[in-house]
């Protein structure tokens, strides 16, 4: 695995790519996409560091896994490929953002716009295998994105975190919450949308008015 990502998160995570659990994480990488079909392709395994620049970084939405179907996983959370159909989570995100911001449904998926305007989209684990959810956790990925989280934690202001469903809300220990907005809310996914716990959240509307209020640019979702 080439550990190829934007200079801009080079002071920050440099150290991390020399300790040994990243090593092994490289050799597990490695094997696993030299053995089966992973996802994303392995030059889009950082994509959201590339699209998102530390110096930009503005919000932060943390995602799981990466999608394990043909062709979906472009290394940004939640995201797909152009032309690829939209995941059942993605349509209820887009759903809610039509809602709340009264825009147009999106014809693309690929959320790289919104990743090109300061949103990181990270998910917990970079990779995965084909048709087997979950199959690369628990190898070191974490340990790694919740450095990342903490990091922007410690070294930025006023960023915006929106954390989605149970898995993501366990993220908020890594977050300092006098200095960051954290907004939460049920996943995206239908089982938690269609119980309530996802639509009506305002995630999009809300996030721009903290931006404003701090003087940023909000985002065009």
């Amino acid at each position: 695995m080439n550990v190829d990502i934007h200079k801009s998160w080079k002071p920050y995570l440099q150290e991390e790519f020399d300790k040994p659990y990243f090593k092994e994480l490289t050799e597990f990488v490695k094997e696993e996409y030299q053995t089966y079909s992973c996802y994303p392709p392995g030059k889009q395994i950082f994509a959201a560091f590339d699209w998102c620049p530390f110096d930009m970084l503005k919000v932060v939405i943390i995602g799981q896994d990466p999608y394990h179907g043909d062709g979906q996983a472009n290394g940004l959370c939640f995201s797909v490929n152009d032309d690829i159909a939209h995941p059942p989570s993605l349509m209820n995100i887009f759903k809610e953002m039509e809602a709340d911001l009264g825009i147009q449904y999106p014809k693309s998926g690929n959320l790289e716009r919104w990743a090109n305007q300061g949103v990181l989209l990270l998910n917990a684990t970079l990779t995965v295998r084909a048709n087997q959810a979950a199959s690369h956790q628990n190898k070191g990925w974490e340990v790694f994105t919740d450095l990342v989280i903490k990091t922007i934690s410690d070294e930025k202001d006023k960023v915006v975190f929106l954390l989605w469903g149970g898995f993501a809300k366990q993220k908020a220990k890594l977050i300092d919450a006098t200095k960051h907005r954290i907004l939460t809310s049920g996943h995206p996914s239908p089982l938690s949308a269609n119980r309530g716990y996802w639509f009506g959240n305002k995630h999009f509307s809300k996030t721009n008015s903290q931006l404003e209020q701090v003087g940023l640019k909000a985002i065009d979702w």
